[in-house]
């Protein structure tokens, strides 16, 4: 993988360089230090090696971040939800809590690490870190995935899902009821200019992102929505919906500040379907994950309430 840079602008003087960086990324504190000791931060084109380094307001920051190292996956005797498979693809439900890949805090029972145990064929254009992986789920997002087993479906599914010849069709809980039935929710999706962590609809440097969305089902103070992606931002749907005001419920990033009273860990978020050209067959075939206990459960208890 190749080194990546992001550039901030020092909006307050007198704050030590690795306490911004570190509030500005998704960086932890030491992290960031050690990227700093490494020569790789320079202040108005200026390198600074010193992690107290004050800034000064308006200082331009370039933020030089080294490719992750490589790491010995171990395989992992995790338990899969398979849904279909055969020499070129794995489609599987992925369950709400696991992370995809390895990342920092999570080396070890991912998907990935569950996948080396299961199949000895991945691809390997994401490297080490992401074998067979051609697209993302959200850790707290459920839902159906499709992996490659070669580098040939790989990069016919990386093309599906850039042109969007691939559909995912998701389903979500969210706070309050829509005003229509069926609709679009439209807005360029970059960093959040505050918080480093999150997204947002932003009027400058975001990309274009689109939604379409359809009511379900309709209760007191929430809807069930049925969406559909027609473009693949970070966090799409979720940071959408809290834009108009009706987040997904239990957001921990993006849902209102007062909790739901609903037993789940994470947000009520669900890839139901996909929707794929299959990389040798040419067949066109869809996928569904069934919706997961947890918002079943939820879903149940609003019928309960509504009823009454």
């Amino acid at each position: 993988m190749d080194e990546t840079t992001e550039e901030f602008l020092a909006d307050i003087s007198n704050v030590r360089l690795d306490v911004f960086l570190a509030k500005s990324t998704n960086f932890s504190r030491s992290r960031i230090q050690k990227i700093i000791e490494c020569g790789n931060v320079f202040i108005n084109e200026k390198s600074i090696e010193k992690s107290k380094f004050l800034l000064k307001k308006g200082d331009k920051i370039l933020l030089k971040i080294p490719p992750p190292e490589e790491i010995n996956l171990t395989a992992q005797n995790i338990p899969l939800d398979i849904l279909y498979e055969d020499d070129d693809i794995i489609v599987v439900n992925k369950k709400r809590g696991m992370v995809v890949h390895p990342a920092a805090g999570n080396f070890d029972g991912t998907l990935v690490n569950a996948l080396l145990y299961h199949s000895k064929n991945l691809s390997g254009i994401n490297g080490k870190i992401r074998p067979g992986i051609v697209h993302r789920l959200d850790k707290d997002t459920s839902g159906v995935m499709v992996v490659a087993k070669n580098d040939a479906a790989h990069l016919s599914l990386s093309e599906q899902i850039s042109s969007k010849t691939a559909k995912r069709t998701y389903l979500a809980i969210i706070h309050g009821n829509l005003k229509n039935d069926n609709g679009e929710i439209e807005g360029d999706i970059g960093r959040h200019p505050k918080d480093r962590k999150k997204m947002a609809v932003v009027t400058k440097n975001g990309k274009y992102a689109l939604t379409k969305y359809r009511v379900i089902e309709r209760f007191k103070n929430y809807s069930l929505i049925k969406c559909e992606l027609k473009t693949g931002r970070t966090h799409q749907i979720r940071v959408h919906t809290a834009h108009i005001g009706h987040p997904v419920i239990c957001d921990p990033l993006y849902g209102q500040k007062k909790a739901a009273p609903f037993n789940i860990s994470g947000q009520a978020l669900h890839s139901a379907k996909l929707t794929l050209i299959h990389p040798k067959t040419n067949e066109i075939m869809n996928f569904f994950a069934p919706l997961p206990e947890d918002m079943k459960n939820i879903l149940s208890i609003l019928r309960k309430q509504t009823a009454k």
